[in-house]
């Protein structure tokens, strides 16, 4: 069949078409319109391009800023980064038990024992979950017997339960072993347990093989060091903290550990140039501990109050105060450090300068008396008035032995000034508590000898008493 190709044809015949006209008027004064709202900046690019979304990182880039950052010893931010993978990898287990070691590590920087309660807490339920997505690895159940182990050791836990808690994370660490007989991890975590269990002799085998094993961790390190230390041998721990160091260079509570350890050995020197050198050792790793803090942002005050008791320990009160003082300005909500002021101004014989300082740190305070406080370490750090930060101080809780201390010291202050409305009740608060323990019953006994002998003469004599020396912080906190 033949194709033939059909030119195209155009009509020439003019019609007249007014809608068009119409429409294309509507158009040009629609035109010049947009133009307008443009030049007035009414209308943007992004009015009708918008940018597409921010795409979701890959889960192994949050691992690996969490990494980086317990490397660097920002403890909450590589919390913070493990949070974020695991939004990503719920059901990953070895994510969840590399989060519940981060936070069982980063308790050991808080100063007040509710905030350390809960964040052991918030370790064991993610080594809850790291055990639950992978119930056949060493490495889960070996961080959960480390969470567990931590947060019995807590003072806010009940006697009896630190005793199930313990058994629970014998038991965790025995399932860990079997899984992984020679992981480095679940035999240092085991040797924790066994020296918090004061199986000393097993927890030393298990520390020492715990190193062999695994000579690059930090963990094996520590304990082993831990385990020295418990057994008195405090210059071989200060190696072994030394060689954990080299392995987390910026984690501050290795420097405390090593700080902790070297006063120690000041107090026992037997003479006066070993106590001195011993003394400016631990101050110049207290000092380490607080340089790490300010080049990375934050505001730690463990580091100043480790070096405010060292001075204390030297008697040099004016220099244990500053750092004291400092280390209040840094958190000046936290009453256990309103303790420790209040304690260096009784050592330095500033009795009722203290008063303040007790009141927060035992009954709580608003910011009449915080501010009080405060102002006057703004005025000493040369700081405006207006930088005085308005805070309330919410009391102690009378939850362990060295809290006691703080409120006996208290009622020591008041009984001596003839305050004894005040002294008295904080007594009996005390000898409820912690009446069983002898140096408390006989502190409370003194204290209360002298508001009678105050009370019954007309004319007292205000001569403060010797204030109660404060006995070791127990327990897996930064430490005395």
């Amino acid at each position: 069949m033949e194709i033939r190709e059909v030119p195209l044809q155009f009509s020439t015949q003019k019609r007249s078409r007014p809608k068009y006209v119409l429409l294309y008027l509507l158009l040009n004064l629609a035109a010049l319109a947009f133009a307008r709202q443009v030049f007035a900046g009414q209308v943007t690019l992004d009015t009708f391009v918008h940018p597409t979304p921010t795409p979701t990182r890959a889960p192994q880039s949050w691992v690996a800023e969490a990494r980086a950052l317990f490397e660097a010893g920002d403890l909450e931010g590589a919390a913070e980064a493990y949070r974020e993978a695991l939004k990503i990898r719920p059901d990953d287990g070895l994510l969840w038990a590399e989060l519940a070691r981060v936070l069982v590590y980063s308790s050991a920087l808080m100063t007040d024992d509710t905030e350390r309660h809960a964040r052991l807490q918030e370790a064991v339920a993610a080594a809850d979950r790291a055990v639950e997505h992978a119930p056949d690895s060493a490495v889960t159940h070996a961080v959960r017997s480390f969470a567990l182990d931590w947060l019995a050791l807590n003072p806010l836990i009940p006697t009896d339960q630190q005793d199930a808690l313990l058994a629970q994370a014998e038991n965790e660490a025995a399932i860990a072993l079997r899984l992984g007989p020679n992981d480095p991890l679940t035999l240092a975590f085991y040797a924790e347990i066994l020296l918090d269990q004061k199986n000393i002799v097993q927890a030393y085998e298990y520390a020492t093989k715990a190193v062999q094993e695994g000579p690059d961790l930090m963990d094996t390190h520590r304990v082993y060091a831990l385990v020295l230390e418990s057994n008195g041998r405090y210059a071989s721990a200060i190696e072994e903290y030394l060689a954990a160091i080299q392995r987390a260079p910026n984690l501050t509570f290795l420097y405390l550990r090593v700080g902790f350890n070297y006063r120690f050995l000041a107090s026992k020197a037997q003479s006066d140039a070993a106590r001195r050198q011993y003394y400016g050792l631990a101050l110049e790793y207290f000092d380490k501990a607080a340089r790490i803090n300010q080049r990375l942002g934050i505001p730690d005050p463990v580091p100043y109050i480790a070096i405010s008791k060292t001075y204390v320990q030297q008697g040099d009160f004016f220099a244990a105060a500053l750092n004291a003082e400092k280390a209040l300005w840094l958190d000046p909500t936290d009453p256990a450090t309103y303790a420790q002021l209040a304690v260096i101004y009784v050592k330095s014989r500033n009795y009722e300068g203290s008063l303040p300082a007790f009141q927060c740190a035992v009954k709580g305070c608003g910011p009449e008396v915080s501010g009080q406080i405060l102002g006057e370490i703004a005025t000493k750090m040369g700081l405006d008035k207006d930088a005085v930060p308005t805070v309330t101080v919410e009391p102690l809780p009378l939850t362990n032995i060295t809290v006691a201390y703080y409120y006996l010291q208290y009622a020591s202050v008041l009984a001596a000034l003839n305050i004894c409305d005040q002294a008295l009740p904080l007594l009996d608060q005390v000898e409820s508590a912690f009446g069983t323990d002898p140096n408390v019953r006989g502190i409370i006994a003194e204290n209360r000898n002298i508001c009678r002998i105050l009370q019954a003469t007309p004319t007292p004599v205000r001569t403060p008493t010797p204030t109660p020396t404060r006995p070791p912080t127990q327990g897996h906190g930064p430490g005395p």
